[in-house]
């Protein structure tokens, strides 16, 4: 009989993890597990996806916001340290502000506004405009912006992030002042050692700073990039894709882990005889248009996948095809017709009309994204997430 369904993805329910626990061996119980309650059976290309967080847990990544504060004194200097561009986040940035100016005498916040690099919002544009406020070029001092804009708390958490960020500061016993600007080279009218917090657009705020005479330029990808007494690291991202595990200490982002999902890989194989993807998902890439709130507040989407998902889809776009190519036939013969178009298409569709409007994002970004709304970020206790039909197209 033709198969009805098209892609599925489902949840799968697997024990809390600790640190030393073998992910291997409780991923692949855990799918086969569900496989068998559920009445399912795994197919070649299917996709088992496995949250950051607890391959990070399983490895132990952790650290201290006072192994925070050793590196950022080690690293620059332990005297005014300019903070730029943080994102809004209690679980994303507070607990990293916090161990950054224990490891400094003054902090000089720069805030990105209307909004930072997510999406979250301190103010809008209809503010500005009323206030006659560029943007592009205007710097604001805390003093000007309460004038201005007074008390402005994020729509979803209630928080007044200014006020907030300024007391975990003063609270890590350090001075603290507070701009407003959009332009990398403002920090340097006030100190030459600065911390740009951006995540996306961290490699070009580091080469104009550089470039305009700053003397020490870090990124949050710099702090905890190898081991501060005994302390979790990450080389490649450092303390990027953090975020909160006690009032204490960060959850890293996961070490290296292609040995992860490719070991996986070859477990399922060796017990199913079937050859399944698989990769390390965080966050998804996708934004929310009521919040305005960008999700992608990890370095990547995935920081480990089986060589599988590599590249880009490569699809026809239905509708295209039925509206101007056989706009002329109906029933089976159009669906013959579109078939054969399908079965016959080019490795390499760039360019070509029937394929516009296809999503042109890596596989790895497209799949993290479905696994992470899947999974949610809450109470599912879904960590594992299993794709099935992903590949699949209408001949299948």
């Amino acid at each position: 009989m033709e198969r009805k369904v098209g892609t599925v993805s489902r949840g799968i329910r697997g024990p809390i993890i600790r640190q030393g626990d073998n992910l291997v061996d409780i991923t692949v119980t855990s799918v086969l597990d569900a496989a068998k309650s559920e009445g399912f059976s795994l197919r070649d290309r299917d996709v088992i996806a496995i949250t950051e967080s607890i391959v990070a847990r399983a490895q132990g990544n952790y650290a201290s916001v006072q192994n925070i504060a050793d590196d950022v004194r080690a690293k620059l200097g332990g005297e005014t340290v300019g903070v730029i561009f943080p994102i809004l986040s209690r679980n994303r940035f507070a607990i990293c502000l916090r161990g950054i100016a224990m490891g400094a005498k003054k902090i000089i916040l720069m805030l990105s506004y209307p909004s930072d690099e997510v999406g979250n919002s301190i103010l809008t544009y209809d503010q500005l405009d009323d206030a006659g406020i560029n943007p592009y070029s205007d710097v604001l001092t805390l003093e000007r912006y309460r004038e201005l804009f007074g008390e402005n708390k994020h729509e979803f958490t209630g928080v007044d992030y200014v006020e907030y960020y300024s007391n975990i500061i003063k609270e890590a016993g350090a001075e603290v002042e507070v701009i407003f600007a959009n332009q990398a080279k403002t920090i340097l009218d006030y100190t030459d050692c600065i911390i740009n917090c951006d995540i996306h657009t961290r490699v070009r705020t580091k080469r104009i700073l550089k470039a305009a005479g700053a003397k020490v330029v870090c990124g949050l990808d710099d702090i905890l990039t190898s081991s501060v007494n005994g302390s979790g690291y990450n080389a490649k991202y450092g303390l990027l894709g953090s975020n909160k595990s006690t009032e204490d200490t960060i959850k890293l982002f996961p070490k290296e882990c292609t040995d992860l999902v490719e070991a996986i890989q070859a477990k399922i194989l060796a017990e199913t005889g079937k050859h399944v993807e698989v990769m390390v998902y965080g966050d998804g890439a996708f934004k929310d248009p009521q919040g305005k709130i960008w999700e992608l507040a990890d370095p990547v989407v995935s920081p480990a996948f089986t060589s599988g998902l590599v590249g880009t889809p490569n699809e026809l776009k239905l509708k295209y095809l039925a509206d101007n190519d056989f706009r002329d036939l109906s029933g089976e013969a159009l669906k013959d017709a579109i078939s054969n178009s399908i079965k016959t298409k080019n490795d390499n569709l760039v360019g070509n009309m029937a394929s516009q409007g296809t999503t042109p994002r890596q596989l790895t970004d497209l799949i993290g994204s479905l696994c992470d709304l899947t999974s949610g970020s809450g109470d599912k206790g879904t960590p594992i997430i299993l794709v099935q039909g992903y590949f699949d197209n209408f001949t299948d």
